[in-house]
């Protein structure tokens, strides 16, 4: 087993200029060799491509594989948007999304060397962003949606339901791909997030002159439409603004869901 450290990793990354899983792949397969693994990352093209590696890739795609009750999400993130709609590229991503269900998310590490050659095939920042898999357990009821407004993912759901059906499921995948909640309930905001917004709000509601004794009520009231904006179960749906989420599931439950905008 090759013999180097962190700080290994970091020095060859500082000299050549390459990433993280570059430096560490170029040690692995040089038995911990520095100056073998300078001239392996040269002659597979990579130092040549450390420039990129600091650019910006804000662009991208995403897309969703399935097999059965086991969906797959993967980003791969571009510089530009005309990377991003290439065939070369978006084929990549297909293949990246089918090895993450079929063989798990290690798959996308396995995978690296092609990323690397699309990298300088293209001239651009390519990059795995996000990856996500879910295996649903039995009874259990599995939906996805891939928003393709030019030709290529740009806005990717998955959604579990426990005690719902399909049509349901469908529903409030296109509702999450609208309204981008971040959270699924309000357990899962973060208590600091809370804080600080609430914060925010005593700030803003005191500024306006509000009684001092009537700020907590106002705050919290606010504080509900944070809720309802970053809360899947607290948002409105959006086919229909008088129902909550928490009222369309009715006995159902979301068990969770995960969504991928590119650019977010």
């Amino acid at each position: 087993m090759a013999d180097f450290g962190a700080g290994d990793v970091q020095r060859l990354r500082k000299t050549t200029g390459v990433g993280m899983m570059d430096a560490k792949r170029a040690l692995v397969e040089n038995d911990g060799d520095f100056e073998k693994a300078i001239t392996w990352l040269r002659e597979k093209g990579l130092s040549k491509a450390a420039e990129r590696s600091d650019r910006a890739n804000t662009q991208g795609a995403v897309t969703i594989a399935r097999a059965g009750n086991t969906a797959a999400m993967v980003e791969l993130n571009s510089e530009t948007d005309f990377v991003a709609k290439s065939p070369e590229f978006n084929a990549l991503l297909e293949k990246l999304a089918g090895a993450v269900v079929a063989d798990g998310e290690g798959a996308v590490a396995a995978a690296q060397d092609e990323v690397d050659d699309l990298r300088i095939t293209l001239k651009e920042n390519i990059a795995v962003g996000r990856v996500v898999r879910y295996e649903a357990p039995e009874g259990a009821v599995l939906d996805t949606y891939v928003h393709k407004p030019a030709g290529w993912g740009v806005n990717a759901v998955m959604v579990e339901l426990a005690g719902g059906d399909e049509s349901l499921a469908r529903e409030l995948s296109l509702h999450i791909a609208f309204s981008k909640p971040q959270w699924l309930s309000r357990d899962e905001v973060p208590e600091d997030r809370v804080a600080e917004e609430r914060q925010v709000l005593e700030s803003i509601t005191r500024n306006e002159g509000k009684p001092e004794a009537a700020l907590p009520k106002i705050v919290e009231g606010r504080l509900k439409g944070f809720f309802k904006e970053h809360v899947l179960l607290d948002q409105d749906f959006v086919k229909d603004n008088k129902v909550s989420i928490a009222q369309l599931l009715g006995d159902a439950k979301i068990t969770r869901f995960a969504q991928v905008v590119i650019g977010r």
